[in-house]
Parts: structure tokens; C-alpha cells; sequence
């Protein structure tokens, strides 16, 4: 059965309430707190703020899947991608902005701690949903592995040979090198991009394999019309303005609150990679659960690789144009899980299929990661 784009009563039927009301209820707590209504920096208010902040997250990834699914693979996992790191980016600037102890090591928590979710927490738990359901599953390796040597390379360059310099001692680049780095880096993250949507785009598609997916999850995946994508990057945009400004207003917030549970201050770039990915690492998961572990794979690979090579460019010109110190290099602990998750990356996509004991793998490192971002 062909599926008209422009009268498909079952995808226009992707708004739920809370798609659209999570965002327009943001705004309705952002206006009354610029009104003067009520204080920014009431408990209540805080609490609403966050409330909120979480609704415009979903909301936003939500409508971001809407717009994935009428534009297609790859397409969908970048806008997913993007919209995910617009998120991150506003939420780390925000805490550099306010000066705030600790916000000169931001950027380099927030970026470690979405990798080592990701290709851990996410890759982990996808492979293990998706190996107890089918026992094994396939991709492709050439855009897997493409994925991961970018991510590897980002990676390492800024978040590990920052300790190894010497202009400027370490964990620091001086503001040329860290100038220069970003640009490299954004170049990088473009020539994938360019692979993986136009040379090579056939890499990073689904192998179709028999699936116990029911009619339903057929039709959930079905192509949006033209005026529910409108609608949905209209809601889109609403959503990530809601949550730039949301951020601002929880940032000092969150900061006292980690300190107050005596965790590190590192702990604040988990809680804001968590934050972030939780609803795209939903997405991921469901994929791999209905045998599309192609779609999830590039889903995750393509969120790291987004966080590293767009993150730390836009964070570093911000840190270069306020003058402010941004410190990237990893302390031990953290360079020998980094190393170690790429390491056990490449083993796991190097024959193109996967079960349950690839998962667990990933999984046991991020369990680890976790007990020493709250015990270092």
C-alpha cells in the first residue's frame, strides 16, 4: 500500500497534547517570570522551571523524530543529532556565561559524559534489548566504523592531548590552538556529513532483515505529510528557544544542588548529558527493539559525534571570545575509560553483527563510569 506524504491521517495523528503544550507551557513560565509575576528564584519556581525544562526537551526531540521521518535516513539522525546538541550547547554556554565555579570545566565534563553514555549506556542497553529479542543483529560496518574513527579522533584531540601540550601547560590549549582545533574539528564533522549523506549514504541505511515488528510499528514509522512536518518544525523551534532560556534560569540552580549533595562538580556535565539524551537514547533503544539497530547505531554514533564536533568549536569560540579559560584536558580515571570505550567500540562493529554479551560489555563500562563520576 503506497502512503500519500501529504493524506496520511495516521501520521498527523503524531502530536500528542503534551508535544505541543510542554513547549507553549515553557513560554507561559517564562513570561510570567520576565513580567515580574513571580520570582525566578523561588523553590517553586525553580521546580516548574525544571519541570518544564524536561517537557521542552521531549518535546523537542519529539518533533524532531516527526521531521526525521518525512526527510528520511540519514537525514533523520542528523536533524535528531542537531537538535539534541543545540540543546547541550545551550545549556553549557549558559553556565559559562554566569561565571559560576567549575564552568571553565564544563564543556569537557558535559562532552565526556555524552560519550561515554552513548557509546555505553545507549549502544550498551540497545544491544542488549535488541540481542534478547532477536539473539543477533546486523549493520554495516563501513558507516559504523567511519562513525567511530571521527568520534575517536574528535575525541582524543580534545579531550586528552590538551594534557600533552606545551605552550600552554595542560589540561588548557592555548586560544590559537583551541581556535584552530574547533575549526578542525567542525571541517571533520562536515566531510562525514558529506559521506554520509551523499557519497557513501547508502552505508548507513537499514539492512532489511525479517522482523517480528507488528502492523502498528509499521505505521508508527510511516512518512509524516507535508503539514504535520510544518507543524512540527514550527513546535521545533518554539521548544529549543524554551529550553536556551530555561537553561539560563536553572544553571545556578543546578550547581548548588550538586555541591549541596557534596557530589563533584563534574557530576553537573552528567546531569546535563543525561538530561539531554534520555529522550533521544529512548528513540535509540526502540529502534534496535524493532530489529532497525542500523537506525539506532547511526541514531547514537551520529549524537556523540555531533556533541565532540560541534560542541567544543562553538563552546571553545565562546571561551576565546569572553576570555575565559576552558579546560578539556582528562584527568587519568577518565582517559583510561575513554581510551577503553574506544577500544571495545571498534571490536564490537568490526564484523557487522551483534548479540547480548556486546551489550553487557558496554554496559559494565558505564556502570563504572557512573560510580566514578559520583566517587571519583
Amino acid at each position: 500500500m503506497t502512503i500519500s506524504a501529504d493524506a496520511d491521517p495516521v501520521a498527523d495523528a503524531h502530536h500528542p497534547w503534551w508535544a505541543w503544550a510542554a513547549p507553549l507551557a515553557a513560554w507561559l513560565l517564562l513570561a510570567i517570570k520576565f513580567t515580574g509575576i513571580a520570582s525566578g528564584s523561588s523553590p517553586a519556581m525553580l521546580v516548574a522551571a525544571a519541570v518544564f525544562l524536561a517537557g521542552a526537551v521531549f518535546a523537542s526531540v519529539h518533533h524532531a523524530e516527526i521531521i526525521a521521518a518525512r526527510v528520511g535516513e540519514p537525514f533523520g539522525s542528523i536533524v535528531l543529532a542537531m537538535a539534541v546538541t543545540v540543546i547541550e550547547v545551550a545549556l553549557i554556554v549558559s553556565v559559562m556565561l554566569s561565571a559560576a565555579e567549575g564552568s571553565e570545566a564544563l564543556a569537557r565534563d558535559t562532552v565526556f559524559a555524552t560519550v561515554m553514555i552513548v557509546l555505553n549506556g545507549v549502544v550498551g542497553l540497545s544491544l542488549v534489548v535488541g540481542g534478547a529479542r532477536y539473539r543477533a543483529q546486523s549493520f554495516q560496518t563501513q558507516g559504523s566504523a567511519a562513525a567511530l574513527s571521527v568520534i575517536g579522533t574528535l575525541a582524543v584531540i580534545a579531550l586528552v592531548l590538551p594534557n600533552y601540550t606545551l605552550t600552554v601547560m595542560g589540561p588548557f590549549y592555548a586560544p590559537v590552538q583551541m581556535g584552530l582545533i574547533g575549526l578542525f574539528s567542525m571541517l571533520l564533522y562536515g566531510v562525514f556529513l558529506f559521506e554520509q549523506t551523499i557519497r557513501h549514504r547508502q552505508y548507513f541505511l537499514v539492512i532489511e532483515e525479517p522482523s517480528s515488528g507488528s502492523a502498528a510499528e509499521s505505521v508508527e514509522h510511516a512518512a509524516p505529510s507535508n503539514r504535520t512536518t510544518a507543524v512540527s518544525l514550527a513546535l521545533l523551534v518554539t521548544a529549543l528557544t524554551a529550553v536556551v532560556v530555561l537553561a539560563k534560569l536553572l544553571a545556578p540552580a543546578l550547581e548548588e544542588q550538586v555541591v549541596a549533595a557534596h557530589l563533584p562538580l563534574s557530576f553537573v556535565g552528567v546531569v546535563i548529558a543525561a538530561v539531554v539524551l534520555l529522550p533521544e537514547g529512548i528513540a535509540a533503544v526502540r529502534a534496535a527493539r524493532a530489529n532497525r539497530l542500523q537506525n539506532s547505531l547511526t541514531l547514537a554514533l551520529g549524537s556523540a559525534m555531533a556533541t565532540i564536533g560541534l560542541t567544543i568549536p562553538v563552546v571553545a569560540f565562546t571561551a576565546i571570545m569572553l576570555g575565559q579559560p576552558l579546560l578539556l584536558g582528562l584527568g587519568p580515571e577518565e582517559t583510561v575509560l575513554l581510551l577503553l570505550t574506544l577500544f571495545i567500540g571498534t571490536v564490537t562493529l568490526a564484523t557487522g553483527r551483534t548479540t547480548l554479551v556486546q551489550g553487557a560489555v558496554h554496559l559494565v563500562i558505564f556502570a563504572i563510569f557512573l560510580l566514578l563520576s559520583i566517587l571519583p
